[in-house]
């Protein structure tokens, strides 16, 4: 049986990840900031290891894989979902933006990537497994207000080909830039809502609909398996092909 870490796993993109995975058989690892909706998805699945742990602490991301160790008794690991990190990409204006703020922001994304894949390799190389960073189309395109959450972005993209040299041929790693996925129905309890579109929202993706969270869980799916084994070093954007298009002013 196949095995997986996914980080912010407990909601959102994450949570969906877990679902896809266990539904295909999987055994399954998260790590999450939110206790709450850890304890969650732990009630929800008892096969599941669900664990409360910050990933840009360099001790508890050390604690927690001491819990993997023992979870996987011996064995090798043979997926890492780098998937955690603050989900609002707003900061306001740069020169009102504080060093503290901006600091969060990319240790959320970044550092919290660098020490799960540092803990990760030797377990990865075991199995001959794979990474997956979960980067954004905000690394390649961008709204006002956005610096820290592009910048963190940016540098998921960045870090997922240089570990691609790296760690090859053991290890494979890619990254995905999700666009607009609607995660509301993957919330925890307390902030779970029923997500309205309107009809401009879903027209202004070529394919006539918001992305759902199963939308990247089916891309790491492919990814993960024997299927994707010449795959090594690449981005994969899944936005519905709201990037392609051009748009004037009116």
């Amino acid at each position: 049986m196949k095995t997986a870490l996914i980080t912010g796993g407990a909601q959102g993109i994450g949570r969906g990840i877990v679902e896809r995975l266990t539904a295909d058989g999987w055994r399954v690892a998260l790590f999450d900031l939110d206790d709450e909706a850890v304890a969650e998805m732990q009630a929800r699945d008892s096969s599941l290891l669900a664990l409360t742990v910050d990933v840009a602490d360099e001790a508890g991301v050390q604690e927690g894989f001491a819990r993997i160790r023992d979870w996987l008794d011996g064995a090798g690991l043979d997926l890492l979902v780098s998937n955690a990190g603050i989900a609002d990409p707003q900061n306001g204006p740069i020169e009102e933006l504080s060093l503290g703020d901006w600091q969060r922001m990319l240790d959320s994304h970044v550092t919290g990537a660098f020490l799960t894949v540092r803990a990760a390799v030797p377990l990865l190389r075991a199995a001959r497994g794979s990474i997956i960073l979960m980067s954004s189309t905000r690394a390649l395109q961008s709204e006002a207000g956005t610096e820290s959450y592009a910048a963190s972005k940016g540098a998921l993209l960045a870090l997922s080909h240089a570990l691609a040299v790296s760690l090859g041929p053991k290890v494979r790693v890619n990254s995905i830039l999700p666009g607009w996925i609607e995660t509301a129905a993957y919330q925890k309890r307390a902030n779970r809502i029923e997500p309205h579109h309107s009809k401009a929202e879903k027209a202004q993706h070529p394919v006539g609909r918001v992305g759902d969270p199963q939308d990247i869980a089916g891309l790491v799916a492919y990814l993960a398996s024997d299927r994707a084994g010449f795959i090594t070093g690449q981005r994969f954007v899944v936005d519905g092909g709201i990037s392609a298009r051009m748009i004037y002013p009116a």
